[in-house]
C-alpha cells in the first residue's frame, strides 16, 4: 500500500509516499520561515496562501522523483488538525480532492499523532507499548501509548507550550524569528549561573507550566546589563531549567507507568541539550529512549503518511467531507 501524506498545519508545507512494507520511499518540504521572519512571527494569511501555491507543485515533483503516478497510489493522508484553519483547509481539500478523483481512500490525520509516531520511521523503532513526551511550539503531552489509537493522556501544559515560551522568551532577549533555535544556540555561549524555577515539579502530577519561565526571564532581563554575555547567561538558564523540568515529568512518568520505554518528539526534541538530559534521565531510570531524526522534528509529510497508512491499513477512513479542526484535543483522538 502505498500513501501519500500531505502536511500543512501552519508554516512548512510537506509532502510524502510511505509503503506499507518498502517504509518511507520518498518526502519533500518547503519552509516559509524567510517569509514570515519579515514579520517576526507566522501570518495565518500568508502560510495559507503559500501553502495554496506550493503543494501542488510539491506533490508533481514528489511524484516524479518517487517514479509513481496516480494510479500507484492507495490512500491519501493529510493533516486535520490542530493548527491553522485556513492552512489545513488548503491541505485538507486538496487531499480530499484528489482522494476524490483517484477513487482511493482518505484519512484524517491528527498532527500530534504523527508527531508521536515519527520515531516509527526510523530503523530503530520502539515497541508497544511506551510513553511519548511531544514537546513543540503549541503543544506539550504526556502520553501513555499502547497502541495505533490507544493514547492515554497523562500530562500536558496549562498555559504556554515549551516551544512557545521559548520563541517568547528568545523575543524578550531581543532575538529574531524563528526564536527558539536561535535561544539554543545564544545559550552555548552562556553559563546557567542564574536560577531559574523549575515549575510544577515540587508538587505531585504530570501537568506542565512554563508561562513563569516566561515572566522569570522578563524580570531578569529587565534587571540585569544587556550585555551579549548576559543574555547568553539567561538563554543558558532559560533552557536549563526547561531541559531539567522536562526530564523530571519524563522520570515520573516512566515511574508511574512502569514502562521501560520512552519516546521524545515534536520540534522542541531536536533541542540538543533536552536530548542530553533526557538520555541521562533514560539511562539512570535503565529505560530505552527514541528520538526521530531531526528532519522529522519539525511537521513533515512523512510522518502523516505513516500515520494515515497505519490507520488506513486498519480499515478506517473519511467520508467525502472536507475535515478541519484547528482545536483538536488529543484526548478525543481513538
Amino acid at each position: 500500500m502505498y500513501v501519500l501524506g500531505i502536511e500543512t498545519s501552519c508554516d512548512e508545507t510537506g509532502v510524502a509516499i510511505y509503503h506499507a512494507e518498502k517504509g518511507l520511499i520518498n518526502h519533500v518540504l518547503y519552509s516559509q520561515i524567510e517569509m514570515h521572519s519579515e514579520y517576526g512571527g507566522v501570518v495565518p494569511e500568508l502560510a495559507s496562501r503559500d501553502h495554496i501555491r506550493k503543494l501542488v507543485p510539491l506533490i508533481k515533483q514528489l511524484m516524479q522523483e518517487s517514479k509513481l503516478s496516480a494510479a500507484d497510489i492507495n490512500g491519501i493522508a493529510y493533516t486535520a488538525g490542530p493548527g491553522l484553519m485556513g492552512a489545513l483547509l488548503v491541505g485538507a481539500s486538496t487531499a480530499r480532492s484528489l482522494a476524490w478523483a483517484w477513487n482511493i481512500p482518505a484519512i484524517a490525520v491528527h498532527h500530534m499523532e504523527g508527531h508521536l509516531l515519527a520515531p516509527m520511521l526510523e530503523e530503530n523503532s520502539p515497541e508497544f507499548p511506551f510513553v511519548a513526551l511531544l514537546i513543540s511550539g503549541g503543544h506539550t503531552l504526556l502520553v501513555q501509548v499502547n497502541q495505533i489509537g490507544a493514547y492515554q493522556l497523562l500530562g500536558e501544559s496549562l498555559d504556554d507550550a515549551a516551544g512557545e515560551a521559548f520563541d517568547k522568551t528568545a523575543k524578550l532577549l531581543g532575538l529574531s524569528y524563528p526564536g527558539g533555535p536561535k535561544l539554543s544556540k545564544l545559550a552555548e555561549q552562556g553559563h546557567p549561573q542564574i536560577k531559574f524555577p523549575r515549575p510544577m515539579t515540587d508538587r505531585p502530577g504530570l501537568d506542565f507550566s512554563f508561562s513563569g519561565l516566561k515572566t522569570f526571564a522578563l524580570n531578569t532581563i529587565n534587571a540585569s546589563d544587556k550585555t551579549a554575555q548576559n543574555k547568553a547567561d539567561i538563554a543558558a538558564a532559560f533552557q536549563l531549567a526547561v531541559a531539567e523540568t522536562l526530564a523530571i515529568k519524563c522520570k515520573r512518568a516512566l515511574q508511574q507507568t512502569g514502562l521501560k520505554r520512552l519516546v521524545v518528539a515534536g520540534g522542541v526534541s531536536a533541542n540538543s541539550q533536552i536530548r542530553a538530559l533526557l538520555m541521562d534521565m533514560a539511562i539512570k531510570e535503565q529505560a530505552e529512549i527514541y528520538f526521530p531524526r531531526p528532519e522529522f522534528c519539525t511537521d513533515n509529510g512523512a510522518m502523516i503518511a505513516y500515520a494515515g497508512c497505519q490507520r488506513l491499513m486498519l480499515g478506517q477512513q473519511q467520508g467525502l467531507d472536507i475535515f478541519a479542526r484547528p482545536r483538536w484535543p488529543m484526548s478525543e483522538l481513538i
